[in-house]
């Protein structure tokens, strides 16, 4: 049943037991009255009307956005007036029902007017409430869902960072090939279209399968291999377990283009790239993908500020990628690992193990 649909059955099923409970009473007292029996119809209208009309009116000012000690005097001020248009009909039949002379004419009034201020309070202090509580919710709910977006528009934004800074960088491997060696250029251009496509598709996608992105590793490296030829030394070794897991897309290419950068391309005679992937158990108990990628190199201290001031990202975007992605869940640290060797640590937990278990069966 829509909202609508059950504002009204309230409505209408409520202000007649009211109204009718009242009738009843006085007709078990006093007997069958026409006239009381015709009022207490025109008190249903007119009480349906009234509180339909503050429905309409605290809907067309707005006022459940009001802070509570803006709403507070609105709805009192609402009470005492529906209870003394009320009061005002009813008042000529009240006087003709006294029995007791005690009581005058301004006594009377005040008296039925308290009655329908309860009436009207019970009622309206229900609805405002409910409007105000439904009102806190959406507003709760609109706030989870702008920070998703947020979320997800730094993602992409993140994501769509790495495309332009990488492309330079290869397109400059290639340009040295050219005039020296075509075949080798050619080549490098095919590795560089794989790349490319799949800088891309990065943007389409929040994750990749681990296996793809251990191919654009693989092309990257095919391509940096023709640029330093035996001062690169490549090395690749992941457990065929991981090759389903997901990961961010071009995360991996991102941190081997910064070990080659900052690491194997300062070193006066080459160095060495090397990048494992296996499964582990975390401290929680349940599996988790861990890659370490190894290369020649001194880290300097404070790399992440000192990169994201030379305009680089790599370090930073990956680590804020990885928040944004798995929250506190993954982890992500660059360290020296001994004297000349750098290691970059990342911590993928398993997003479905179910997608995850279906996935590889769909694929082995």
């Amino acid at each position: 049943m829509s909202k609508q649909r059950v504002y009204w059955f309230c409505q209408i099923v409520g202000w007649t037991l009211l109204m009718m409970t009242e009738f009843i009473i006085y007709w078990i007292d006093e007997g069958f009255v026409p006239e009381i029996f015709y009022l207490t119809l025109a008190n249903i209208l007119l009480g349906i009307s009234l509180t339909h009309l503050y429905r309409l009116t605290i809907k067309r000012w707005n006022w459940v956005r009001l802070p509570f000690y803006k709403l507070a005097p609105r709805v009192l001020g609402s009470v005492i007036v529906l209870a003394f248009i009320m009061t005002f009909v009813n008042f000529p039949f009240d006087l003709s029902l006294i029995t007791d002379l005690r009581m005058s004419t301004v006594s009377t009034f005040i008296a039925n007017m308290v009655n329908w201020v309860k009436t009207m309070m019970a009622w309206i202090l229900s609805y405002t409430a409910y409007h105000y509580v439904e009102r806190s919710r959406d507003a709760e709910i609109e706030k989870i869902l702008l920070k998703t977006s947020i979320r997800e528009t730094e993602a992409k934004v993140l994501r769509s960072q790495m495309n332009p800074h990488f492309m330079f960088n290869a397109l400059n491997s290639i340009r040295a090939l050219v005039y020296e060696n075509p075949q080798k250029a050619q080549q490098g251009i095919t590795q560089l279209s794989n790349l490319l496509r799949n800088s891309l598709l990065a943007d389409r996608r929040k994750t990749v399968e681990l296996r793809e992105e251990v191919k654009t590793v693989q092309d990257y490296l095919s391509l940096e291999k023709i640029r330093y030829e035996d001062r690169l030394e490549c090395r690749i070794s992941v457990d065929p377990q991981a090759n389903y897991w997901q990961v961010p897309p071009m995360m991996l290419q991102t941190l081997v283009e910064n070990a080659i950068k900052h690491g194997v391309s300062k070193a006066v005679s080459g160095g060495f790239v090397e990048l494992i992937g296996r499964i582990e158990t975390g401290t929680s108990g349940r599996d988790q993908l861990h890659i370490c990628i190894r290369n020649t190199g001194t880290l300097q201290p404070d790399a992440m500020t000192k990169e994201t001031a030379s305009g680089g990202f790599g370090l930073k975007n990956t680590a804020q990628r990885l928040e944004l992605l798995y929250g506190t869940d993954a982890h992500f640290a660059i360290q020296q690992e001994t004297a000349g060797i750098v290691a970059a640590d990342v911590v993928v937990p398993q997003q479905s193990e179910g997608v995850f278990k279906r996935d590889h069966l769909q694929h082995v």
